[in-house]
């Protein structure tokens, strides 16, 4: 493979009263995500998992893998429910957090199948637009499955495929047992998303991989690189700063990217080091015009205590935001009278 996956640390099982984790997982039609969940459901450590599909018959799940049912929600013997979206998504996610506070249902943690055609861009926008969901629930990852076999076509004729690997944080290939080279859609990848994450679907273990990918490493992204063969115009781009930001600096520059960038800005996402906060970097995640509000680590993951932020756009000018967080900075120093 072109890039090694390195897995994040599992990310902690959240009790009462703390953000539920949500992991995404999405891909075209026949990229294998109905046996990758069928897989995990199977696996001890996904024993308390809601799982969230358009329907149920998207799910291959074995007659004796189902316990009990009610309109909505299938009760697994793994100890995992599974549930059909009801009306929309942030209505489905609250309605099963009732149920868990009333005691009704058990989980720890959800996992969401989009189906074959969707964009998963609507569902993370969801999650951060929404209040009550924003409250009370956090997308730890987005894995996308693609076909080793018909991928490389796929997302030549297909935007919705091409926008499912745009927003992945891990990409999982199936099938490679089926196709001998893989050169030509390894190629499309890195046009697409480079420097995420990736593996086959047989190297996947389900511990990791749908662990908190909010602390990752992001300098193995392509740093400084402006990506424009085919694809629609499919750019990337990081920002790397040794120094840290004023905190009115970093709201100023997303409240001018969501402003500015709209829907050009497919995702962004980043650690900032903030002068006010020493040691407790801000979390930033972005989706089109939608851009949440920073959270914050106690401590940064490694010992690289830069601000990364990764840019994934089509159409957006190259030098726009540096130059305007730049410029963003000197205002603010100026007028404080800090140099």
């Amino acid at each position: 493979m072109a890039h090694d996956f390195v897995a994040d640390e599992p990310a902690p099982v959240d009790g009462i009263g703390c953000p539920i984790p949500v992991s995404i997982v999405t891909g075209f039609l026949g990229s294998g995500k109905t046996t990758l969940i069928s897989r995990i459901l199977r696996d001890p450590a996904f024993g308390r998992t809601a799982v969230i599909v358009n329907e149920f018959g998207e799910v291959g799940l074995d007659h004796d893998l189902i316990a009990s049912s009610d309109d909505s929600v299938l009760t697994l013997n793994t100890g995992c429910l599974c549930c059909a979206v009801q009306t929309d998504l942030a209505r489905t996610l609250m309605g099963l957090l009732q149920r868990r506070e009333v005691g009704l249902v058990d989980y720890d943690r959800v996992l969401i199948e989009t189906s074959g055609l969707s964009d998963p861009a609507p569902m993370l926008q969801a999650m951060m637009t929404d209040s009550d969901v924003f409250s009370t629930h956090r997308v730890t990852a987005v894995v996308t499955l693609v076909d080793a076999v018909h991928g490389a076509q796929t997302l030549l004729e297909h935007a919705e495929a091409r926008q499912q690997v745009v927003l992945a944080d891990r990409i999982l290939i199936s099938k490679t047992d089926l196709q001998a080279s893989l050169d030509h859609l390894l190629e499309q990848l890195d046009t697409l998303n480079p420097g995420v994450p990736r593996m086959t679907t047989s190297q996947a273990n389900p511990s990791t991989l749908f662990s908190d990918t909010s602390t990752m490493t992001l300098s193995a992204r392509i740093v400084g690189a402006s990506r424009r063969r085919g694809h629609s115009e499919i750019e990337t781009f990081t920002i790397i700063r040794d120094r840290p930001l004023p905190a009115l600096a970093l709201t100023m520059l997303l409240e001018s990217i969501s402003e500015h960038c709209g829907s050009r800005m497919l995702r962004l996402k980043g650690l900032v080091a903030i002068r006010e906060m020493p040691g407790q970097p801000a979390v930033i995640h972005g989706v089109r015009h939608v851009v949440n509000p920073p959270d914050f680590l106690d401590r940064w993951p490694n010992e690289d205590e830069r601000t990364r932020i990764v840019f994934i756009g089509r159409g957006l000018p190259r030098y726009f935001i540096p130059r305007l967080l730049e410029a963003i900075e000197e205002e603010i120093c100026d007028a404080i009278g800090d140099p």
